[in-house]
């Protein structure tokens, strides 16, 4: 699978309402075929900044994803709302799965 973990700085005004503003582009990618998981989480260290962990079934699945119209949409309506480029981790790992963490392994 490819795995892509992105870290968006949002200005300040829109920080709260990102959820929404990412909305429409986050739901659309949910419904691709090939999509695993596109999740995002707010930092708990700086409320301007939001993390963005997703997954595509293999490199078809990440190439459908980056041409289609929602793709380019949220290229034309999301840079307005951020502080700066988004910084992003994107590398192939073997599985469509999570693994367990087994050193915090739960028993019983």
């Amino acid at each position: 699978m490819i795995f892509i973990a992105a870290r968006f700085r949002i200005k300040p005004e829109y920080a709260e309402d990102w959820p929404v503003i990412s909305g429409p582009f986050t739901e659309a990618t949910r419904a691709e075929p090939g999509n695993l998981w596109f999740d995002w989480a707010r930092s708990l260290d700086d409320p301007n900044e939001y993390f963005l962990l997703e997954a595509f079934a293999d490199e078809g699945a990440g190439a459908a994803h980056v041409t289609s119209a929602h793709f380019k949409q949220a290229q034309a309506d999301l840079p307005r709302h951020l502080a700066e480029t988004p910084r992003i981790v994107n590398t192939d790992v073997p599985g469509q799965e999570w693994s367990e963490l087994g050193e915090l392994a739960v028993t019983g």
